[in-house]
């Protein structure tokens, strides 16, 4: 992983890279159109576009940089926009004003007396709409990188979202396979008339079992005393079913009760054993689970079903992928064909958080994203004034100077995109911000109230 550091260099040594390129392009460009083919008129033109390109271009990226690395564009998009502002604008100006000095009065020798007098303000007030105009686009360009990368990494939390409810919902598709369902009913229906007793029990462990599996649905980790006492119900339902062709150990107590795993990953496994192996009194299925080295294992003998054919070991990815969203470890298959063992990794907390996908569209990603689009029509509504702007000045004065009919334009539209960020940034200039958020939320607690 880069420092900041190590960034902050590279970002350096790629603008002044940037710059270089500027440099050159714009110094043939210039040199093209104003026919500065000796060698002082070429070196003139060089310079000129060398102080615009590394004063201007550097500098402000420098400041870009700095500002990002201080403010988060997505987190922190107020103070970073607002920095950005007051930064671009004073640096901007300072910086046309010193190369237009040296420019036209260290170089030239004009009147430093003309300074602000003239064409001389004009060209200033040019040159400054035209270096905040892509100034904007830059900053726009990194406000746009930064939250692709927010949004890139909003998709993929969103993804392990995604795949956390998948993993949900085939666990309960494979919690209590159907064939167990209909074989348990059909056991009960030949004990309520051979052993009622004994069918009262099935029953009432039948119920604890499904009664368990509704209330652990929803959970990410449960306790381990919790899984295991489940695990004996359900595997005592096995043995009223199969007798003495099961046969299981199960530990009463565990070392830490505040070790948890997956729930339901007992059932899955115990039913998977059930399924793939032969169950026979002369063939008995010995089960075992025990604690070891900081995993739940999960012990049965093989001796494989002919019939059933190859393992797809959807159950087993299911408990892989859903014990991967949630930690580091593991989960272990050990197989020698005497032994099967599985072995859950034993937790203490979740390692990644997990989102609220109930109400997905009143969350603070989707408010991001719609505040993000409206920055956007923002920034392009300001890009294009300080393109058009200027150019509109440069039109007035080239062909009708007497009557500065531009500043009709530069005035309205500025206050157009005054109340356009005002309205991003969710700013009533009466009001003040967030008024409409802090009335709904007062009418709201209001009526709780009054319910």
């Amino acid at each position: 992983m880069k420092t900041p550091l190590k960034k902050t260099l590279k970002s350096l040594k790629n603008d002044i890279w940037v710059c270089t390129k500027l440099t050159i392009i714009f110094g043939i460009a210039f040199t093209l159109i104003n026919k500065a083919f000796t060698l002082k008129e070429a070196g003139l033109v060089f310079l000129f576009s060398a102080m615009y390109s590394f004063v201007l271009g550097l500098g402000n990226g420098i400041i870009n940089d700095y500002l990002s690395e201080k403010w988060d564009w997505v987190l922190e998009t107020n103070q970073r926009v607002w920095a950005g502002i007051i930064a671009t604008i004073s640096y901007t100006i300072v910086a046309v004003l010193l190369i237009h000095y040296v420019q036209y009065f260290v170089i030239f020798n004009n009147n430093v007396g003309d300074f602000f007098k003239g064409k001389f303000i004009w060209m200033h007030l040019f040159a400054i709409l035209l270096s905040l105009a892509i100034a904007v686009f830059f900053h726009a360009k990194d406000f746009m990188i930064n939250w692709k990368a927010s949004v890139k990494q909003e998709t993929t939390q969103h993804e392990i979202v995604a795949k956390t409810e998948t993993a949900k919902f085939e666990t309960l598709k494979s919690q209590i396979d159907p064939h167990f369902l209909f074989n348990s009913l059909n056991v009960l229906t030949s004990l309520i008339s051979e052993n009622p007793r004994q069918a009262e029990r099935f029953t009432t462990k039948l119920s604890k079992v499904y009664r368990y599996v509704l209330e652990q649905r929803n959970k990410e980790l449960v306790p381990i005393q919790e899984e295991l006492q489940f695990a004996k119900i359900y595997m005592e339902l096995l043995q009223m079913r199969f007798e003495e062709a099961v046969q299981f150990t199960i530990p009463e107590e565990v070392n830490n009760p505040e070790l948890k795993i997956v729930p339901l990953s007992l059932q899955l496994l115990l039913e998977n054993a059930v399924k793939h192996n032969v169950v026979s009194s002369m063939k008995p299925l010995e089960i075992r689970i025990f604690e070891e080295d900081g995993f739940l294992k999960i012990q049965n003998n093989v001796n494989p079903k002919e019939a059933i054919g190859k393992s797809t070991k959807v159950g087993l990815r299911n408990i892989a992928d859903r014990y991967g969203l949630i930690t580091t470890k593991n989960v272990q298959i050990l197989n020698n064909n005497k032994t099967f063992t599985v072995c859950l990794p034993l937790l203490t907390d979740i390692n990644n958080i997990t989102m609220d996908t109930n109400n997905l569209e009143n969350s603070n990603y989707v408010k991001a994203v719609e505040k993000v689009e409206k920055l956007k029509e923002f920034y392009q509504n300001l890009v294009s004034y300080c393109i058009v702007i200027p150019f509109l000045i440069y039109i007035n004065f080239q062909f009708s100077p007497q009557f500065k009919w531009f500043w009709f334009p530069m005035i309205g539209w500025g206050m157009g995109l005054l109340f356009h960020f005002f309205e991003v940034n969710n700013y009533n200039l009466f009001l003040g911000r967030n008024w409409e958020e802090k009335k709904i939320k007062e009418l709201m607690d209001d009526d709780k109230n009054y319910k």
